[in-house]
């Protein structure tokens, strides 16, 4: 009995994405499926980066064609493909950058750099190009998380080359100043470093530009929110009352500027004994759940507070690049393919598509 595409198609409808939790055929992954004799191809093509994931991806596939009567050789080549997605009306997407992520908390000292940095390396290490922008004026903190020192170039006298760190582009203005040089500067002046720093630098091919956002509610995140265009934003805290009450008013004004919510990422969920190992709820817990419960949004992951997320990130290699193969990496990639399935749900910028009309005199 020869096989058929519609035996293929059926048993790819009962293999789940483990990140996306949907099917092969619904999320219109499975590609260029070919049967010749029993034998049979396909492409599974991601809308979000999985570099780690593709082997397990491909088993899931192989095992259950292979197990179809009749099935000889099966051949599955996992891909990835990112595409810009749609961002609020009437801003224009930046040349070069794809997705923009902020990365923000209502509140200081959550760990929402930290946080951040880790996220964009998780990206890249699941292999998608990625840039970061250190978006706190007032005290940039990349510089020193990812090891980088000395001046960016401008090679042509207009824009910035960005910084590179451990495969990630990078621009601060920790790079322009000295380290202890204050920056007194009003909002009007920040706002505009801001955008000089976003849009006068030149990027190179960035699937997701992560923008790590000074705490709170006030210029910057306006700006960001205005004349940036965010695919999305992940809300950054601790599992603290008094954390969670200012995470609640930058959720609310990011969704008041209709900007995505991504999620929610809780960090310090729990303490982790460097001595015995022993694990507690230091600053209570199920805080951010129960937020992302009341704003339907989505939990994205939890993080301990553990000295060598401290250590590691002070000496200029976080912990995803410091650790890749410890637990701590592992939960902050499995937030970075949930950011970036959630981004792939997204509707697609169509901008590109639409034809320049153009008037003439005849």
């Amino acid at each position: 009995m020869s096989v058929t595409e519609l035996q293929i198609q059926t048993a790819l409808k009962e293999i789940t994405d483990p990140n996306t939790e949907k099917d092969f055929i619904a999320t219109r992954s499975a590609r260029n499926i070919k049967i010749s004799g029993g034998d049979v191809s396909l492409d599974i093509e991601l809308g979000y980066p999985a570099k780690t994931q593709f082997e397990l991806i491909r088993k899931l596939v192989h095992t259950k064609l292979s197990a179809i009567s009749g099935v000889g050789k099966v051949t599955a080549k996992v891909t990835s493909k990112i595409v810009s997605h749609s961002v609020q009306r009437g801003v224009k997407l930046v040349p070069e950058v794809k997705n923009i992520i902020a990365v923000a908390s209502g509140k200081g000292g959550v760990g929402k750099s930290t946080t951040a940095v880790n996220l964009a390396l998780a990206l890249a290490a699941e292999g998608a190009s990625v840039g970061i922008l250190d978006a706190d004026i007032y005290g940039p903190s990349q510089p020193t998380m990812l090891g980088i020192t000395g001046r960016p170039e401008s090679l042509d006298g207009k824009s910035l080359e960005p910084m590179m760190g451990h495969g990630l582009q990078a621009i601060s203005i920790g790079f322009l100043i000295d380290v202890d040089t204050p920056m007194v500067w009003r909002g009007p002046m920040v706002t505009q470093a801001l955008e000089q720093l976003l849009k006068d630098t030149h990027w190179q091919g960035v699937d997701y530009l992560v923008v790590d956002l000074p705490p709170g509610t006030g210029d910057i995140q306006l700006t960001l929110a205005q004349k940036v265009p965010v695919t999305g934003a992940v809300i950054v805290t601790t599992p603290q009352d008094i954390a969670l009450i200012d995470a609640r008013k930058g959720l609310k004004m990011f969704e008041k500027v209709g900007i995505p919510i991504i999620g929610i990422v809780e960090n310090m969920s729990t303490h982790i004994c460097s001595n015995c190992g022993h694990e507690e709820h230091i600053f209570g817990a199920g805080g951010a759940e129960k937020m992302c419960k009341d704003f339907s949004t989505e939990f994205l992951g939890a993080l301990p507070l553990d000295i060598h997320i401290r250590e590691q990130t002070d000496s200029g290699k976080p912990t995803v690049v410091a650790d890749p193969d410890g637990r701590i990496a592992e939960i902050y990639r499995r937030i970075a393919r949930r950011v970036a399935v959630k981004i792939s749900e997204q509707a697609k910028d169509m901008t590109s598509k639409f034809p320049n009309i153009v008037i003439q005199n005849t």
